[in-house]
């Protein structure tokens, strides 16, 4: 083909190019000046594979060459892609409607001052175990109310000094103010029937009534007291008959 005498071809300029070249040089145009104003190290879908081809994440294309990967960037398919993921990215993030909580109605009550109380410290006759017996009187107890109570420590009171012998004993009962009693910090006995708690919603009287386990010392001593003085004592003494399930006795 002669490339020199082509209609409106000028001499010694190679001709006219044709609508395909001037395609080609256009995209090798734009793809140097891309590849100066954008950096593919921030772009999401570019990827460069083990081979040491380029991908396009997006659109699952191979291309041999950065200048290939940004002209296909600007392409028809590429764009329509970004366009259905912003479309469905703008669909999940559509924030749905908070459910609704539900209002508790908060009960407010006007202060009428402190109940009456009465404290009896016991003593338990057998075991010596020191107990306290607390009656708190509410009259004007509001409907529905029952009567609480806790330990709370020292250190979580602001009034005085903290001082890790002493507890207080919180009673609470609305419309009446919560009052408490200093008691002394020792280990509660929870035991049955050494620690109990009862309402009377007729005569409108909260007791309540607690032990104080006994101390080692007390426990010792309790056992010495209660060891017989005289008669027959039991020994640790193996029996000769090693089938005879009762121990020897030494008479003291």
């Amino acid at each position: 083909m002669d490339m020199q005498n082509r209609v409106g071809g000028k001499t010694g300029g190679g001709g006219v190019a044709s609508a395909q070249e001037t395609a080609v040089v256009r995209r090798e145009r734009l793809r140097q000046l891309a590849l100066e104003t954008v950096d593919l190290n921030k772009d999401p879908f570019f990827m460069k594979n083990h081979l040491g081809a380029y991908e396009c994440k997006l659109c699952l294309t191979l291309h041999t060459n950065e200048g290939s990967y940004l002209a296909h960037t600007q392409g028809k398919k590429h764009q329509d892609n970004l366009g259905k993921r912003k479309a469905r990215e703008a669909k999940d993030a559509t924030p749905l409607p908070a459910p609704q909580l539900r209002k508790v109605k908060t009960k407010s009550f006007v202060k009428i001052g402190r109940p009456g109380y009465k404290v009896t410290k016991q003593r338990d006759p057998e075991t010596g175990q020191q107990s306290i017996l607390f009656q708190v009187d509410y009259p004007e107890v509001a409907d529905g109310v029952q009567p609480r109570h806790r330990f709370m420590s020292a250190y979580e009171q602001r009034l005085e000094a903290p001082d890790k012998a002493w507890q207080f004993v919180l009673f609470a009962a609305e419309p009446y103010e919560t009052i408490g009693f200093k008691v002394p910090s020792r280990e509660v006995d929870k035991g049955e029937g050494k620690f109990w708690t009862d309402w009377n919603p007729d005569t409108k009287q909260f007791f309540m009534q607690f032990s104080y386990r006994l101390s080692p010392e007390a426990l010792a001593a309790q056992r010495e007291a209660s060891r017989p003085s005289g008669g027959f004592r039991t020994a640790n003494i193996p029996s000769a008959n090693p089938l005879n399930p009762h121990r020897a006795v030494t008479y003291k």
